[in-house]
């Protein structure tokens, strides 16, 4: 029984092979298509589709998770026989921006790392880099500041989005006791600070560029730790000495894909946008109302110093729906008339998923 059972299983297998290969003979035929239109490679608007489409036909027992872990990779395969995709990240290998940029565009891209959230930038708008991967706010600390301040003059767009739950862990060669320092990234040492007070008090915190470099110099130095991912361990032959020490257990980081495109609606979408209030009493309630009259919902607004002049503001707003949509059109036509300058920092497909 066991023996047909694995047979039925091979047969299974050789027919989802012959049927993926016949979708990338497909998959040919569009890029040949694409290159002749200019069409873009990745299409969010599509991606999202077709994971939507799947979700619905998918009757189980595959969870939905391992649905999309699978067709991740399929359409990362498809991707590259179009064009292989150089994708740019902050951090280097192993931090958490990889893991996201992984989720998303899958193994069959190139990945480039980079040293800071500046050069990602910058590299998307000289075309150095297809897309680029940057975390934009943490549920525990905040707004990532230098990604907001990148985002305010930058010619790129955000195309897509990303959430990841994350989880950190205290890698050391040393036990617990023995430990006199832990390394990591200023805003991973927030995401921790009750755990460390608690667990490891009197120890030395340092911080470091990336938790990933953290990891680096905790394997090289004696009686050290970092708090990293348990991809950093591995790459550095580190023991996880404690995992999920972050103090909100729903600890998430949503981070953006920016690049040079403009996707279309799909009737679930996000709009990210940056402006300047006239300097007058009561001109941040009333850039809110046309939002309001609308009812738009808003799902993140932030403030930032312009650094042009003492106690100026730019504003950052996310919203629901795409800046095609009629009323997000309203709304922003009205929001030009009252603020100083209002910039679209990009309308792409609304992420539901926790990594």
């Amino acid at each position: 029984m066991l023996n047909e059972l694995r047979k039925e299983i091979d047969d299974i297998d050789a027919k989802i092979i012959k049927m993926i290969n016949e979708r990338y003979r497909h998959v040919i035929e569009i890029g040949r298509l694409k290159k002749k239109t200019s069409h873009e490679i990745y299409v969010p608007e599509r991606e999202k589709s077709l994971i939507d489409r799947l979700d619905k036909i998918n009757k189980g027992p595959m969870t939905p998770q391992a649905l999309r872990a699978i067709y991740r990779e399929i359409m990362s395969g498809a991707i590259s026989l179009e064009k292989p995709l150089r994708i740019g990240f902050f951090g280097p290998e192993a931090s958490f921006t990889h893991l996201a940029a992984l989720s998303k565009f899958g193994h069959c891209a190139s990945y480039v790392a980079k040293a800071s959230i500046s050069d990602v930038f910058n590299d998307v708008e000289a075309e150095r880099i297809d897309y680029g991967v940057v975390p934009i706010e943490n549920s525990t600390e905040g707004a990532i500041n230098h990604t907001l301040d990148m985002l305010i003059n930058s010619t790129v767009k955000i195309c897509s989005e990303i959430n990841m739950r994350i989880h950190h862990n205290l890698l050391s060669k040393s036990g617990m006791k023995n430990i006199k320092k832990v390394y990591s990234h200023a805003q991973v040492l927030g995401q921790c600070r009750s755990w460390l007070q608690e667990h490891l008090p009197g120890v030395e915190i340092v911080e470091s560029s990336s938790s990933t470099k953290a990891s680096k110099i905790a394997a090289e130095e004696k009686y050290s730790a970092s708090i990293s991912s348990s991809l950093a361990a591995e790459l550095y032959k580190l023991n996880v000495v404690a995992d999920n020490i972050e103090d909100n257990a729903d600890n998430t980081t949503r981070f953006m894909v920016i690049g040079q495109q403009e996707p279309r609606p799909t009737g679930d979408d996000k709009t990210s946008i940056c402006f300047a209030i006239r300097d007058r009493v009561g001109a941040l309630y009333d850039s809110l109302l046309p939002f309001k009259d609308e009812k738009i919902t808003l799902t993140m607004i932030e403030s930032r110093p312009s650094k042009r002049k003492n106690w100026e503001y730019y504003f950052f707003l996310d919203f629901l729906g795409h800046v095609e949509d009629p009323a997000p059109q309203r709304t922003l036509e009205k929001l030009k008339e009252m603020c100083q300058f209002v910039r679209i920092l990009g309308s792409y497909p609304r992420s539901k998923d926790m990594l």
